[in-house]
C-alpha cells in the first residue's frame, strides 16, 4: 500500500517542479515509509511513496513501461490487485513480458493491453494515477468500492491529485478554502460521493475513472451497483456466499511481509479470522496473529445495552484459543487517547475534524501498536453493510424517516453543532441537507421490478448503507492504519460477494430470525456456537469518566485562548457550560460528541490554515 502525488499542466513545463512535487510527496510520508520516487515530464509530474508489500525490491514508483527507448506509460499506485497472478499469466500469453513480481507491473501491462477497459479486469482495492505518454493523457482510478482514497483538483489546463487532500494542499496552486456546503458535509454524517470539505477540490468516485486531456476532465463510471433478480434458492446462496468468502480471503492472503488479523469476537472478524487460518494452514504457513483492542477497566465499567450487549474480549479469546492464533490484546489507556497528541494526529491523518474522538484515536493507536508486530492486517469492516446487520435496517420508523435511517436511529438533533454558533447552525440547515443528500441516493438506487414496497425499502435502504455510510468507515479506517503504515485489507469488500449478496431477498438475509443469517449460515462450521449466534456489537469506545473530564478540560483551556481560530464558530457561552459540567457517568459517550468536534475543528482550523468563506 503506498501515497500517491502528482501534477499535470499543459500550459506549463513542469521539469522544473521538483522541489513542489518532493513537497506533495512527502506528505504521503506516513503511507509509505520503504521508498520514495518522483518522475517529471514537460506537462505531467508524478510522486510516489511505498509501503512494500508485494516483491519488495521489484515493485518501485513510479514505474514506466517502455518500448524501443521511449516511454508508453507511467504509473503511480496504491493498492492491492488480488488477480495480479492469473491476469500476468493471461498478458505472458498474449506477449507481454515482466521483469517484476509486482501486481504494479501487471497493471501497467494491463493498461497496454485493454486500453480504458483494464480496469473490468482487475479484482482489489486500488487507487492509481496512469500517464498515457502517446496521447499526452492522465487516467485517474479508483477501485470499485471504494476502499482506497484518490483527490483530484481540476486548474485551467490540468489536475492536481493525490490519495489524500493535504498532498494536493501541499502544492501553492490549491488553497484550503471551506464554505457552509463544505461545513455541511463535514457535519452531515453522511458521505457524499465526490464531495469534498475543500471548495475546488473532488474525489474519485469509487467505481469511476477520471481522463485528464487538453481536451478536458472526462469522469466515467465503470462500475455500479445493479439490481438482478436472484434466483439461487437459499442452500446455493450459502454454499455461494462460503465458495466467495474461501476464494476472496486466500488471494487475500498473499504479502511478502508479515500478516495479521483483526479479531473482535464477533462473526464478521471471527469468520475472517476463521477462513484465514484455515488457508494458511492448508498451504503450509503457521499461525495466524489476531489482534483485540480492549480499554483498561472496560470490563469492570461495562453494562449491557441495545448496541453494545456484550463484552468483546472473552468471545475473542475464545476464537483464539479455537483456532490456535497467536493472539495479542492492545490495552489502551485513557490518559493515550485523552492526549492532544493523538487528536492531533488523527486530524492529520483524516484531513478533516469530526466528533468521533476516541473511536478514532483508539483505531490510530490500535494500529499504531498492530503496526510492531505486522504489515498487513485483515479486517471485517463492510459486512454489516452487505449482510444486514445494522439495527436500523430493523426498524420499521427509521426506514420510514425521510433521511439517512442511521440518522433516524442514532442521533436525533445534531450533537456535533450543540456547541456552534445558533446563527453558523441555523444557516447550516443539516436537516435539509440531509433530506435532499438522501433523496440524491434514493433517486440513484437501482429498481427491481416486482418487487414490494417493503422489499424495494430495504434495498434501498441497503443500497444507502453501500454507498454513502460504507465510503465513510473506510475512509476511517484506511487514514488511520496509513497514518502508522499499516495495510488493512477488507475482504467483504470484494465487489463479487457485494454484488451478490445485494441482490438476494430480505428473506433470505434474515432467515433465521436473527441479522447477517446468510453469513453465519455459510461459516457455522468453523466457529464456535457462542460467537456464530453473538448479536451484533458496534466498535467498542471508553468507558472511563476520566476521558470526557479530559476533554472539558481541553475544552476550557481553549475557550481561555482568545487567539483560538475556532471561537468564531462557537456559541462561547455554552462550551463555557459544558466545559464546566459535571462528569457525566459512561453513559454519555454520544453527547462529548459536540466537545470532541470544537476540539477538532481548531486543530484543523490551526494546522491547515483553512480560510473560511461563507
Amino acid at each position: 500500500m503506498c501515497g500517491i502525488a502528482g501534477w499535470v499542466d499543459f500550459d506549463r513545463d513542469l521539469t522544473g517542479a521538483r522541489e513542489c512535487v518532493q513537497a506533495m510527496t512527502d506528505t504521503m510520508a506516513c503511507r509509505g515509509p520503504d521508498a520514495e520516487g518522483v518522475w517529471l515530464d514537460t506537462h505531467v509530474a508524478f510522486g510516489h511513496r511505498r509501503l512494500a508489500v508485494i516483491d519488495i525490491e521489484g515493485g518501485r514508483q513510479p514505474m514506466p513501461a517502455e518500448a524501443d527507448g521511449r516511454t508508453l506509460a507511467m504509473l503511480t499506485y496504491s493498492g492491492e490487485v488480488y488477480n495480479y497472478r492469473e491476469l500476468r499469466s493471461q498478458l505472458r500469453a498474449r506477449g507481454h513480458r515482466f521483469r517484476t513480481r509486482s501486481d504494479t507491473e501487471v497493471v501497467l501491462r494491463a493498461y497496454l493491453e485493454w486500453g480504458e477497459d483494464f480496469v473490468d479486469h482487475l479484482n482489489g482495492m486500488y487507487a492509481f494515477a496512469m500517464w498515457d505518454a502517446r496521447r499526452e493523457e492522465l487516467l485517474l482510478v479508483r477501485d470499485r468500492m471504494g476502499v482506497k482514497p484518490l483527490f483530484y483538483y481540476p486548474l485551467p489546463a490540468g489536475v492536481l491529485f493525490g490519495s489524500e487532500p493535504k498532498a494536493i494542499l501541499a502544492n501553492p496552486l490549491a488553497e484550503a478554502v471551506v464554505g457552509l456546503e463544505g461545513l455541511r458535509e463535514l457535519m452531515a454524517q453522511a458521505k457524499t460521493p465526490e464531495v469534498t470539505a475543500f471548495q475546488g477540490m473532488y474525489e474519485v468516485r469509487p467505481g469511476h475513472l477520471v481522463r485528464v486531456s487538453r481536451g478536458g476532465l472526462r469522469r466515467r463510471r465503470y462500475w455500479a451497483l445493479d439490481a438482478r433478480e436472484h434466483i439461487d434458492d437459499l442452500a446455493t446462496t450459502v454454499n455461494t456466499v462460503r465458495d466467495l468468502l474461501t476464494d476472496i480471503v486466500s488471494r487475500q492472503l498473499v504479502a511478502d511481509v508479515p500478516l495479521c488479523a483483526q479479531l473482535s469476537g464477533g462473526l464478521d472478524s471471527s469468520a475472517l479470522t476463521a477462513l484465514a487460518a484455515r488457508s494458511l494452514r492448508a498451504g503450509g504457513g503457521g499461525p495466524l496473529r489476531s489482534f483485540t483492542v480492549d480499554y483498561f477497566g472496560y470490563a469492570e465499567a461495562f453494562r449491557p445495552s441495545p448496541l453494545m450487549s456484550s463484552h468483546d474480549k472473552p468471545y475473542a479469546h475464545e476464537l483464539a484459543a479455537y483456532l490456535g492464533t497467536e493472539h495479542t490484546d492492545i490495552l489502551l489507556k485513557t490518559i493515550e487517547l485523552a492526549d492532544p497528541a493523538v487528536r492531533a494526529a488523527t486530524v492529520r491523518a483524516a484531513d478533516v475534524p469530526s466528533g468521533a474522538g476516541d473511536f478514532n484515536g483508539s483505531l490510530y493507536l490500535l494500529f499504531r501498536a498492530i503496526r510492531e508486530h505486522s504489515t498487513v492486517a485483515l479486517s471485517g469492516e463492510s459486512a454489516d453493510e452487505v449482510f444486514g446487520g445494522y439495527p436500523w435496517l430493523f426498524s420499521p420508523p427509521a426506514l420510514a424517516a425521510d433521511t439517512f435511517a442511521w440518522i433516524a436511529f442514532l442521533r436525533p438533533g445534531d450533537p456535533l453543532c450543540a456547541l456552534l454558533d445558533p446563527g453558523l447552525t441555523a444557516r447550516l440547515d443539516l436537516d435539509g441537507y440531509r433530506r435532499q443528500r438522501f433523496r440524491d441516493a434514493v433517486a440513484e438506487t437501482p429498481p427491481l421490478p416486482g418487487e414490494t414496497p417493503d422489499e424495494a425499502r430495504l434495498r434501498v435502504a441497503n443500497y444507502i448503507n453501500l454507498t454513502r455510510f460504507v465510503p465513510a468507515l473506510l475512509d476511517r479506517k484506511d487514514r488511520m492504519s496509513m497514518a502508522v503504515g499499516l495495510e488493512v485489507r477488507v475482504p467483504f469488500c470484494d465487489h463479487r460477494l457485494v454484488e451478490y449478496v445485494y441482490n438476494a431477498p430480505w428473506a433470505m438475509k434474515t432467515f433465521d430470525g436473527m441479522e447477517k443469517s446468510l453469513l453465519r449460515a455459510a461459516v457455522r462450521d468453523l466457529l464456535p456456537a457462542s460467537i456464530v449466534q453473538r448479536r451484533k456489537v458496534i466498535y467498542p469506545t471508553t468507558l472511563d469518566p476520566a476521558y470526557e473530564l479530559a476533554g472539558r478540560v481541553q475544552l476550557g483551556e481553549l475557550l481561555a485562548d482568545l487567539d483560538a481560530p475556532v471561537l468564531p464558530l462557537l456559541d462561547v457561552e455554552a462550551a463555557r457550560g459544558r466545559a464546566a459540567e459535571p462528569v457525566p457517568d459512561a453513559s454519555g459517550w454520544v453527547r462529548r460528541a459536540s466537545v470532541e468536534m470544537v476540539l477538532q475543528l481548531n486543530e484543523w482550523l490551526s494546522r491547515y490554515r483553512v480560510r473560511l468563506v461563507d
